[in-house]
């Protein structure tokens, strides 16, 4: 029996979350005995199958240098303790602290997927330096890399994080059988309030800046005062939501802007809407752009990391150059006007090969990664 640790920051919404939390509660259980360290109170938390999670004192999303070391200690600590074959860590913060800790512990084997970077365009060049140093030092400690886009294996590579020859593309799984969603698309509308012959322009994400929903509402000001009958609708929750919602009020939107907070029936509301829009600014690949793809949904979304993996311009929808909101509003406004091209978009999204997606693939892919590593440790 093989044992695995999964670690991660926290069990917020989020692809990365989710798919952290399926893997560990899915893999082969007749192989591998499964384990998922978090901090404290994830929104997630309580979908963890009991006896698989342990919150791990100190680890949390803030950089906060006495939590990390006490974080850190404590994970060598369980470690040590626990003595796992294998350590996979994920997120930016758990994967720096968690791969020091197993290799301080020496663990066998250690792999770390990259759910995009915690460093990014916006930070001053000195942060943006030193984060990118913290992952090059953790490189050094881990057995395969996993990326889950070709644009994030790009950056790393670029960046000198790690060898090629520990890469990974693994996917962000999907559990694709349930897209598109089986619901009444009138009665899911008039659910949320949303008139049945209204244009819906849906986004899906957590209302923080790496999503970047400032841009969506933007669009919304642009485009809705000459479309009467469109909606815009966002899903998700998050630090800026009331924020947002507040925004739209000012701006006289608001029975034209609708925000759901965080749902568990997103893939309904998909199904309920005519397009996909994403403003995210880095991604590694989102999660909802697959779903929205599955569903059947043209999509508008800027081209952030992996998006461009998927989104073809003119052939399911159409990506625009990150931060470039007179393209995005102008891609967006073609697609919403006409008819016909929404429907060869739509065609396009349902058509696209999205196998190598489905979350199960994931799941056998890295059982097969961790046998890998293990027989070549012998």
């Amino acid at each position: 029996m093989v044992k695995v640790v999964h670690i991660i920051t926290r069990l917020d919404f989020g692809g990365a979350q989710g798919n952290t939390l399926y893997t560990a509660s899915h893999l082969d259980r007749a192989r591998f005995d499964a384990a998922l360290w978090t901090g404290a109170g994830g929104l997630l938390d309580e979908k963890a199958p009991r006896g698989l999670l342990t919150h791990v004192t100190g680890l949390g999303r803030e950089i906060n240098p006495f939590h990390d070391l006490l974080a850190l200690y404590r994970l060598y600590r369980l470690l040590r303790r626990s003595a796992p074959d294998v350590v996979h860590t994920h997120s930016s913060k758990a994967g720096i602290l968690g791969r020091l800790a197993a290799a301080a512990a020496r663990v066998p084997v250690v792999v770390h997927t990259f759910h995009g970077f915690g460093f990014h365009p916006l930070q001053s060049p000195l942060k943006r330096g030193f984060f990118i140093l913290l992952e090059k030092f953790c490189a050094l400690f881990s057995d395969a890399l996993i990326f889950v886009s070709r644009d994030n294996m790009e950056t790393a590579r670029a960046a000198g994080i790690g060898s090629p020859e520990k890469y990974r593309l693994i996917r962000s799984g999907v559990k694709l059988a349930g897209y598109p969603a089986q619901v009444s698309r009138a009665e899911k509308r008039a659910a949320l309030g949303l008139p049945e012959s209204a244009l819906v322009v849906t986004a899906i994400g957590n209302a923080k800046p790496q999503k970047n929903p400032g841009d969506f509402i933007k669009a919304a000001a642009r485009l809705l005062p000459s479309r009467p009958d469109a909606r815009f609708v966002f899903v998700g929750g998050g630090e800026a939501l009331e924020a947002l919602r507040a925004e739209t009020a000012a701006l006289g939107l608001a029975d034209r802007c609708l925000f759901t907070g965080w749902r568990e029936d997103s893939g309904e509301i998909l199904a309920a809407s005519d397009i996909f829009a994403l403003t995210s600014l880095w991604e590694g690949l989102p999660r909802s752009l697959v779903e929205a793809m599955k569903t059947g949904l043209p999509s508008v979304c800027y081209r952030a990391d992996g998006v461009a993996d998927i989104l073809k311009a003119g052939l399911n929808g159409f990506p625009v150059e990150k931060g470039d909101l007179d393209g995005f509003c102008s891609s967006l406004a073609r697609v919403m006007d006409d008819g016909a091209l929404r429907a060869r978009l739509a065609a396009g999204a349902a058509g696209t090969d999205l196998a190598e997606f489905d979350i199960d693939t994931m799941v056998k892919q890295q059982e097969e990664l961790y046998t890998a590593l293990l027989a070549a440790r012998k």
